[in-house]
């Protein structure tokens, strides 16, 4: 069955499909000895001899889905040229190869996904509006009205969690707020220490240890599926001749109709 090439190298586990398309077009990607570059490119996976960066792809066995508990300390990839610990340190025992799906820096911890699901990846990042739950250490505890000022500026609501000097908030966010969290904190002379990443959707790292992982149940990988599809769906734009104003707006536009009206 004639399938486009990106989704078969996607499905293999070989990388994502947004990756398996740059891997085409930079000449990467072979199909029984010819080098392709379109990216509309079919091929038959049961039949044809396809090659990525010189390796054969083989179709996935078996479809796997971890949920890890990175430590702090660890690089979020298989490998790390400057000998850092990275995530092939903790994953003895894995039945095969899998990849992280997004990003978790070196100094923050907490739930990383893991799996070698091309498709399953693919609609992760592509999910920006997909909600992540986040623990933050921060410099100097904030009062009640840089709270406001916080949730005013980046639509996310701090939740204390912990007290001190250096307190510990929660914070629910999506990969936009995320980033726009942290910067405004740090304005606010409130920077983050350190962050902790306790739940994705609804993947929740309850008790799991750190540097271990478990692998997800067929249920969490359905919902996260359909999350996934949920938050990847565009805004949904107001009716034709519906538009969104303010009160004061909406008031002045009454007025000018009853106006016309009465003209």
């Amino acid at each position: 069955m004639l399938e486009r090439l990106q989704k078969i190298i996607a499905r293999a586990g070989v990388a994502s499909r947004r990756r398996a398309e740059q891997l085409i077009l930079s000449g990467q990607v072979m199909v029984n000895g010819r080098v392709i570059l379109e990216l509309g490119t079919k091929a038959d996976p049961e039949r044809d001899h396809i090659k990525v960066a010189g390796k054969l792809v083989r179709p996935a066995e078996n479809k796997i889905y971890l949920m890890l508990h990175k430590p702090d300390g660890v690089v979020a990839t298989l490998s790390d040229p400057e000998g850092r610990r990275s995530l092939s340190n903790l994953l003895h025992g894995v039945p095969g190869r899998v990849y992280p799906v997004g990003r978790l820096e070196y100094h923050a911890s907490g739930l990383l996904l893991l799996t070698n699901d091309g498709e399953l990846t693919n609609l992760v990042m592509r999910a920006h509006g997909l909600p992540q739950t986040y623990w933050l250490k921060v410099k100097g505890p904030l009062n009640p009205s840089e709270l406001n000022m916080v949730e005013a500026r980046t639509g996310v609501k701090l939740r204390r969690l912990k007290g001190g000097a250096n307190p510990w908030y929660e914070a629910t966010v999506t990969a936009s707020s995320n980033d726009r969290l942290r910067q405004t904190l740090l304005q606010m002379t409130h920077p983050v220490e350190k962050l902790k990443r306790v739940k994705l959707s609804h993947l929740d790292l309850a008790s799991l240890p750190a540097g271990k992982y478990r692998p997800l149940t067929e249920d969490e990988v359905r919902r996260l599926t359909r999350a996934c599809l949920h938050a990847s769906l565009p805004a949904q734009r107001a009716p034709r001749g519906v538009h969104h104003t303010d009160s004061g707006q909406s008031k002045r536009i009454s007025k000018n109709r009853e106006y016309r009206a009465r003209g």
